[in-house]
């Protein structure tokens, strides 16, 4: 199976937390960053999530915010730096692709935000996704 997620990047699982329901698990992709992923307990159970684990870390275009100045007083566990490499602008919509510790990362964000924050290939910003917003699949 084969989703249309556009952002699907490798990791290894090096934490999980276990709650009542829910479970927060640490993946370190290859670029040297972290990702943090908060699932059902049921979830990581299912697919044998452990320390060690090789895992995609799977993100909607539509679910990344992105910043072109530092970020304090967040919530957003997932902070990833990146440079901006492709701008294709649409009527109200731009899909907008950066590399990110040589990974590609997709987000879809209103023209008018592109607008705003000076968007141009080669900008350097930090891609936020909600811990919430990240879902694991196992390889």
């Amino acid at each position: 199976m084969q989703p249309s997620i556009r952002n699907q990047l490798p990791g290894t699982v090096t934490g999980v937390v276990p709650g009542e329901v829910m479970a927060t698990v640490m993946v370190h992709l290859p670029g040297g960053q972290d990702v943090t992923a908060a699932i059902t307990l049921e979830a990581v159970q299912e697919l044998g999530i452990v320390v060690g684990s090789a895992v995609r870390v799977l993100a909607k275009a539509t679910e990344v915010s992105l910043a072109t100045g530092p970020v304090d007083g967040l919530s957003i566990r997932n902070r990833l730096s990146g440079t901006l490499t492709e701008i294709v602008l649409g009527t109200s919509l731009a899909n907008v692709k950066l590399t990110t510790g040589g990974t590609e990362l997709t987000a879809v964000i209103t023209r008018e935000a592109v607008e705003e924050l000076g968007l141009t290939p080669g900008t350097g910003v930090t891609a936020l996704i909600k811990s919430t917003e990240i879902s694991l699949a196992t390889v």
